[in-house]
């Protein structure tokens, strides 16, 4: 069998807030990809050899002089090229064709209608006389077309919406395939990245697993390695992984940081434990450190959100630091870093990314350790983390359990973290969850939570006054935690948490529903 990176597609990232989206796409229809940015060298892109060229969306405009461009060796190479809004617009103006800023800026769905039979757009079905629906965004268009071009799909307000040069493999839509909201856009991605850069479809769960535990082998040897396990997704796939790939070589370090969420800590025990029974990768050699006051000692008076990630990464190395040098013969540290946070942290060296909040994946252990890395989810989304997980055994309940931030319990404590009101938030988060997944809404919602607001408020329970802290809900509904919408759960089910955690737990007055959007808000609150 061929290399699984063998035939492979480069996405060339012009800053949409949809190029991850692209790439998870691609990569459903079985093909391998990777985002680059734009100003990527001639050199590279010959030593990537890609078989197709995705160009993104982004936010600049053609017209603008001073805006990114498309490295022109890549419309060069021979390989097919599909430009995606502003790709298509940079692919027309630096082909001599015309772009030109709209009068007014389309946003939003659309009715494309077909012009010519397209070779790319027969993936779409033009059989309906309104048109395909489909997700536009952008504020310029492309008025004529480079010479060799033929205009191939129109909208009322847009009368080039895709073109292509079918002798140079060369194609534009200008709207977006990527997004749900296109009608069958997976199947125009689909047939751009198989039929028309003849790719075979090797990227799949069992050979993503075959390829990463011969990686792995081949990467340690005989060595020993050490994984900091959470019991969050990532960290439990790749335990899973390394458990089948070197058994025994794999120990696994859990922390108690006293910011866990509710019987965390037992379930982690429970899941990789010798009754566990999960799967062919268990049980796992697991040393479970108790760590709660250290933590916690080091919070006192820290009320800065910035501060309080910082002190617990640095106090999580310092405790798994100290437990690792027990272990004799350690040469390696595996980590659950995921593409999306190679793409944020190479984002940053071009300029393109700020900083919201500090991660808690991407470095900091093997420079303090002096160890090898061991990445093997690095080349892999969320979704694709999360079938893996399926394929090695791991339960639905483990592989699709909601994100937990690194610095748990202590970013969703507003203000300086105390052990009481660690108390507190956990048991209010666990009625949240218990009540969600009671009433089958747990696997609806992409992340929910519970967060402690250390602000007094006025309440009555029974005939006594009852002045005590504040309890927000949090619920979002999100494809890939880039951009996110509040959800919109029923108010009866909202009303019902309310009230179970104000009459479960004493010190709680109130409870609030977040419903900010992903932008402006965060989904975290620190």
């Amino acid at each position: 069998m061929n290399n699984i990176h063998d035939q492979r597609l480069l996405i060339v990232d012009f800053g949409s807030q949809y190029t991850q989206l692209i790439a998870r796409r691609i990569r459903e229809c079985g093909v391998f990809c990777e985002i680059y940015p734009f100003d990527i060298t001639e050199e590279f892109v010959r030593e990537f050899a890609p078989h197709g060229i995705i160009l993104s969306g982004g936010p600049e405009s053609v017209t603008d002089g001073q805006t990114a461009r498309i490295p022109t060796n890549l419309l060069q190479l021979g390989v097919p090229v599909l430009g995606i809004c502003y790709g298509m617009q940079a692919m027309a103006a630096q082909l001599q064709g015309e772009v030109q800023t709209s009068d007014q800026r389309e946003f939003g769905h659309a009715k494309i209608h077909q012009v010519v039979r397209s070779e790319l757009l027969s993936a779409l079905d033009f059989s309906n006389c309104d048109g395909v629906d489909v997700w536009m965004s952008h504020g310029d268009k492309v008025m004529h077309v480079p010479a060799g071009f033929v205009v191939t799909a129109q909208t009322s307000s847009a009368p080039i919406a895709a073109m292509e040069d079918p002798d140079r493999h060369l194609y534009g839509v200008q709207f977006h395939p990527e997004v749900t909201h296109t009608q069958s856009g997976g199947m125009l991605l689909q047939r751009f990245a198989k039929d028309i850069c003849g790719c075979d479809g090797k990227w799949t769960p069992a050979n993503i697993v075959d390829d990463a535990i011969t990686r792995v082998r081949q990467q340690v040897g005989d060595d020993q390695v050490i994984l900091g396990l959470s019991g969050g997704v990532d960290s439990s796939v790749v335990a899973a992984l390394l458990a089948r790939a070197i058994d025994d070589q794999l120990t696994c370090i859990f922390v108690d940081n006293g910011l866990l969420r509710h019987e965390e800590r037992a379930e982690v025990e429970a899941a990789f434990s010798a009754e566990s029974g999960v799967g062919n990768t268990l049980p796992l050699k697991v040393i479970t450190v108790a760590a709660q006051d250290e933590f916690l000692d080091k919070l006192k008076g820290v009320e800065d959100p910035e501060t309080k990630r910082k002190i617990i990464g640095a106090t999580f190395i310092d405790v798994f630091d100290r437990e690792a040098k027990k272990i004799e013969g350690v040469k390696w540290l595996a980590q659950g870093t995921i593409y999306p946070d190679v793409i944020e942290s190479a984002a940053s060296k071009y300029g393109k990314a700020h900083v919201i909040k500090s991660h808690h994946n991407v470095g900091g252990l093997p420079e303090r350790m002096a160890l090898g890395l061991v990445e093997p989810l690095r080349e892999l989304f969320k979704d694709e983390v999360r079938k893996i997980g399926l394929h090695l055994g791991l339960p639905h309940s483990l592989v699709f359990r909601h994100p937990f931030p690194g610095p748990g319990l202590g970013v969703r404590i507003l203000g300086e973290v105390k052990a009481t009101y660690a108390q507190v938030l956990r048991q209010a988060d666990f009625i949240f969850i218990e009540e969600l997944r009671k009433a089958d809404l747990y696997d609806k919602v992409s992340q929910a939570f519970a967060v402690y607001l250390p602000v007094s408020s006025v309440g009555v329970v029974g005939d006594a006054r009852r002045y005590e802290h504040v309890i927000a809900l949090r619920a979002v509904e999100t494809i890939d935690f880039m951009t996110a919408r509040s959800a919109r759960l029923p108010y009866e089910f909202i009303e019902l948490v309310s009230n179970r955690i104000i009459n479960e737990i004493d010190s709680i007055s109130r409870v609030v529903y977040d419903i900010s959007s992903k932008p402006p808000a965060t989904i975290e609150w620190e």
